[in-house]
């Protein structure tokens, strides 16, 4: 009697399916991660922004002011020429004092040279994905929360 040793082509052809099925799936996770990560690095930026603009102010013992534009998507650090710009599809929305608000949709966070600022809350939002970045008014704390 001889037995055979190898596999039938029905089994091979469920274990390639399984294999194609299982990377699908991690194919699929995978994408939905990267909004997620595009977000949370914008917000990081962000922060790193606001408080490279605090430092600037207390080293230089003058006003900084970070400045942000809601219809273009940008912002910008007074005293420096360069432009940053989040994704389009993140929605941007700023909680602040109200000399800091202009009619142009543009609106800022300005900090002093003691450290103190304006203060507020910036929010970016994509979807389900929201971050919080708060300003602390009387010591210019920045800080990041996944909302």
């Amino acid at each position: 009697m001889h037995k055979s040793l190898g596999f039938t082509l029905i089994e091979l052809a469920v274990v390639l399916f399984v294999m194609v099925l299982g990377f699908s799936v991690v194919g699929i996770k995978l994408s939905s991660g990267q909004g997620s990560t595009e977000i949370r690095a914008a917000a990081r930026d962000m922060v790193s922004a606001l408080r490279y603009a605090r430092g600037q102010a207390l080293m230089l013992r003058e006003e900084t002011t970070v400045t942000i534009d809601f219809a273009e998507n940008i912002y910008q650090i007074s005293g420096r020429d360069r432009i940053y710009h989040l994704p389009d599809d993140v929605e941007v929305t700023l909680v602040t004092a109200q000399t800091e608000t202009s009619g142009s949709g543009q609106a800022g966070v300005r900090f002093f040279p003691d450290g103190s600022s304006t203060g507020g809350r910036l929010t970016l939002e994509r979807g389900a994905f929201i971050w919080r970045i708060d300003i602390n008014w009387l010591t210019g704390q920045v800080k990041l929360a996944n909302a």
